[in-house]
């Protein structure tokens, strides 16, 4: 697949990512847990069809420690038991504040669990980061960035 417009290289595309990667950093840094914050952003990148997200996820997150099975059983993490109630829980709001263009939204009884096992800055972290996510997806969709070419922690060299 080729790119529509090469993002990486587009002055203005790299001054903008800068600071969307800037925005990724700050929630890569905050107190929500490293491997809730790659179990989300591969779950959405999933549903938004986003190959290059999906590859990032996967490397950035197998390159932190962890388990291909986990990796594996994302987009099935319902029937799964290698996750915990914490994540389920944000993989629930995930999904969920993911597909609000579909007519859902996040309900009660999710938003419940989240608090149930995350704190206010950590309930914070997870909405932007679900926002965040979202928006990268939908960039990459539309310009078609190709998959495969990511390393583990490009993403903080843009940021630099």
């Amino acid at each position: 697949m080729n790119a529509r417009i090469d993002m990486m290289g587009n002055d203005t595309a790299k001054a903008l990512g800068k600071r969307f990667a800037g925005l990724s950093m700050v929630l890569h840094n905050s107190s929500l847990p490293q491997p809730t914050q790659e179990l989300v952003s591969l779950r959405a990148s999933q549903i938004n069809g986003c190959g290059f997200c999906t590859d990032m996820h996967t490397k950035d997150a197998t390159a932190a420690g962890e388990t291909v099975e986990r990796l594996f059983l994302v987009a099935a993490w319902r029937e799964a038991t290698v996750f915990t109630d914490a994540e389920r829980a944000a993989l629930a709001l995930t999904e969920e504040g993911t597909r609000v263009a579909d007519g859902g939204s996040v309900s009660d009884e999710t938003w419940a669990e989240v608090q149930k096992h995350y704190d206010e800055d950590q309930q914070v972290a997870l909405i932007f980061l679900v926002g965040l996510i979202n928006a990268a997806n939908r960039m990459n969709v539309i310009a078609r960035t190709p998959a495969g070419f990511y390393q583990p922690a490009m993403r903080a060299a843009f940021a630099d």
